[in-house]
């Protein structure tokens, strides 16, 4: 039986969500403990700083937990990304990591390290989502270790990234894209994603990637769901066009409106 320990290591959370997604999670045959502070509330934290990093701490040196589960994004992981301890073992003896958006810094971390993660949805849409969701089914396989995402245009491809403004947030740190791209043998295929940024934020962000280096790096791009981020019209194109122009330069593939992001159906994709 697999162990799931579901740790809160950035924003705040709803109890409720983490209690019936443990919960669902259970009757799904895992086995599911909470870290200490998974229900702590500490202004929009879950948690002081040291609170929340003795739980990713200690999640990651119990060599009985097979899969971390992040309850939620929200910010929180900036603060605390380079305190944590990670054990010395093999790759393949570490935990799953499991969540989006805030955890991208954790899937840095891990990408760092040569280590896969799964980009998925978090607690308030497991404990949410109609059991018979196409998502959330993808989500439970991904975690029973049966499914195998698989996107066509790049087959074989390390995939890595995850929420935009987290990944321009770790530029010029050890964590950052061209950090993680140091670590690959192949140039890889980078995955994009946010929600409530706006139309000039997301092209300033798109452009730093651009002239530090990481869009020249590439093999491919997916772009995933721009949640609550409209269309600007004094930007004289609409966002897609954005990306679309920033990309131009590049002689590889870019799928658009991809199924991951800040939506219900977000299906899960392994980062490596």
């Amino acid at each position: 039986m697999k162990h799931i320990r579901i740790i809160s290591p950035s924003g705040a959370i709803e109890p409720e969500y983490i209690t019936r997604a443990q919960q669902r999670l259970e009757s799904w045959g895992f086995r599911v403990s909470l870290g200490a502070h998974a229900f702590t509330q500490w202004g929009r934290f879950a948690g002081t700083c040291e609170e929340r990093l003795a739980d990713i701490n200690e999640a990651f040196s119990d060599p009985n937990i097979d899969i971390i589960l992040c309850s939620r994004g929200g910010y929180g992981l900036q603060q605390i990304i380079d305190k944590i301890q990670l054990p010395t073992r093999a790759k393949e003896e570490y935990p799953l990591l499991v969540g989006f958006s805030d955890v991208t810094e954790l899937h840095a971390l891990m990408s760092i390290h040569g280590v896969p993660s799964l980009h998925a949805s978090m607690c308030k849409v497991l404990a949410t989502l109609p059991e018979d969701s196409p998502a959330l089914q993808a989500t439970k396989m991904a975690l029973q270790g049966t499914y195998k995402s698989a996107i066509p245009a790049f087959p074989g491809k390390s995939i890595i990234g995850g929420n935009l403004s987290v990944l321009y947030g770790l530029q010029g740190t050890p964590y950052s894209l061209n950090a993680i791209m140091d670590q690959c043998e192949e140039a890889p295929v980078l995955l994009i994603e946010d929600i409530g940024e706006r139309h000039y934020h997301i092209d300033r962000m798109l452009n730093n990637l651009r002239m530090s280096g990481v869009l020249a790096r590439l093999s491919g791009v997916i772009v995933g769901q721009f949640t609550e981020c409209d269309d600007d019209s004094k930007m004289g194109c609409t966002l897609q066009e954005t990306i679309r122009q920033v990309f131009a330069d590049y002689d590889y593939p870019i799928i658009f409106d991809a199924p991951y992001g800040h939506i219900d159906d977000n299906m899960p994709i392994f980062l490596s």
